[in-house]
């Protein structure tokens, strides 16, 4: 099944559907994807401001593929960034105040 994801409620509503149809408790989802099961609710719940890499964990434990979908002619254009691969991020210098 597909379903379009416009909104964090949307993608929460989804999460939601599927962990429940595998009768997964939320807790049990956050600790086999290595979450807090606080933030797994705030997830389900829609929170806009969440890590997303966490909530990419959460989806790949509960099956649930994220799928970006493009026009055709940016086709070249993303694969040259996906052969270049991510450039690391550069630390952030922290100030001590003393």
């Amino acid at each position: 099944m597909k379903k379009n994801i416009r909104t964090t409620a949307d993608l929460g509503l989804v999460l939601r559907g599927v962990r429940k149809s595998q009768a997964l408790r939320q807790d049990d989802l956050a600790a086999i994807s290595g979450v807090g099961s606080v933030f797994a609710g705030e997830v389900e719940r829609g929170k806009e401001s969440v890590h997303l890499g966490k909530v990419l964990k959460l989806l790949e434990e509960a099956g649930i593929k994220l799928i970006a979908e493009y026009a055709d002619s940016a086709e070249d254009s993303v694969e040259a960034q996906f052969a270049k691969g991510a450039k690391p991020l550069k630390p952030r210098s922290v100030k001590v105040v003393q």
